[in-house]
């Protein structure tokens, strides 16, 4: 488990943790870094891997020696059931803080969120604000997330590297695993002993056939043991079908550079956010129906600034089975090796309402897709 957090003075990168609140016998110490955009000049960031923890197991922790805050968080578990949160497009407004309350009111062993997280928009102290307003939950359950394109924030000749602050600030396991991608805007990893297979992609890198990135995908899928996991689901930012007049065709050319790759796979679903809305379409390969194909979901309406996108193209395409301009959230609950059931947990008049949901079968418990 990695802990980040950030200080405004000189402190140790040092977490003490234990399973009893109050007592912590054991501690793990890491790095300290910061980072420089424009005029802004960051906190110090601390980065500690804490562990080996045992699973389903609530650990108490508190960071850089500081008597005077305690937190905790609760581990995954080590095989399914496994309930995940997946909310895009957060960003920092009252819905945000809605979306927020919703997702802490009920259990989780996860939270997925496919790209922009704070919409600090090169204004370097909406980072901060960012982490104080998701630190309840971020500090308490494993947050795993990939870039938007509000995350590039590169300015030409002033800020000429991409992602800094995201890359400085959300340090995600790239490095780590069977699979290590070498990057931190696309990587891999395993829950629940194995049994789900988490795909992060990058739309804001070179995605193209022959890049580092594709060539990571082949061969992550091709070391995927679909005996072992019952599922396989990928997170994307801009999404590769969208009936939304918003950022249309904006995924299509990722898609056609990976949608092959997925479908050979045998992945079982694809989340996206981007557009601010939901929808949720039936299995889906290169544009049409297919029952071996991936279900496609956007559900990039976790409460951003720029409101929702709120027209859809007409007629509704017959792929597409349900779609809604609603701020909210999603839930994947990964039941058994065979059935997952997705929710989507609308906000409506700042209450969580399920709006949508849909049993999810596994491409590999289905002998027509194992040929």
């Amino acid at each position: 488990m990695r802990v980040t957090w950030i200080t405004g003075d000189d402190a140790p990168a040092t977490v003490e943790y234990g399973t009893t609140s109050g007592q912590y016998p054991f501690s793990a110490t890491g790095s300290t870094d910061t980072y420089s955009y424009v005029l802004y000049h960051s906190g110090k960031i601390h980065d500690v891997v804490i562990g080996p923890l045992k699973p389903s197991t609530t650990y108490y922790y508190r960071c850089s020696n500081d008597t005077s805050r305690e937190f905790s968080f609760r581990t995954p578990p080590a095989s399914l059931p496994f309930k995940f949160v997946v909310a895009g497009d957060l960003g920092q407004t009252g819905w945000t803080e809605s979306t927020l309350r919703h997702i802490g009111a009920a259990d989780y062993d996860m939270l997925l969120l496919p790209g922009d997280l704070s919409y600090a928009d090169l204004y370097q102290p909406r980072w901060d604000s960012y982490g104080r307003l998701v630190e309840p939950l971020a500090s308490a359950r494993p947050w795993m997330v990939t870039h938007g394109n509000h995350e590039i924030e590169k300015i030409p000749l002033v800020e000429p590297r991409s992602f800094k602050a995201y890359n400085a600030r959300w340090r995600m396991p790239y490095d780590a695993g069977a699979s290590p991608s070498g990057s931190n805007l696309y990587y891999s990893f395993d829950v629940a002993g194995g049994a789900v297979h988490v795909i992060m992609l990058g739309s804001y890198t070179d995605y193209a056939a022959g890049s580092a990135q594709h060539r990571w995908l082949q061969g992550d899928l091709a070391s995927v043991d679909r005996a072992r996991a019952a599922f396989v689901v990928a997170l994307v930012h801009a999404p590769w079908y969208n009936s939304n007049e918003a950022h249309r065709g904006e995924g299509d050319g990722m898609r056609a550079a990976m949608e092959e790759l997925l479908h050979g796979g045998r992945v079982d679903a694809v989340f996206a956010g981007h557009v601010h809305a939901y929808e949720r379409f039936a299995r889906v390969y290169g544009g049409e129906a297919d029952p071996c194909g991936a279900v496609h979901v956007t559900i990039g309406d976790g409460g951003n600034r720029e409101g929702l996108a709120e027209k859809y193209v007409d007629p509704q395409p017959a792929t597409s089975a349900f779609r809604e301009a609603s701020f909210g959230h999603g839930r994947l609950e990964v039941v058994n090796a065979t059935h997952a059931l997705w929710t989507w947990h609308r906000n409506d008049d700042d209450e969580a309402v399920v709006a949508d949901q849909a049993w999810i079968t596994s491409l590999a418990s289905n002998p027509a897709c194992n040929k």
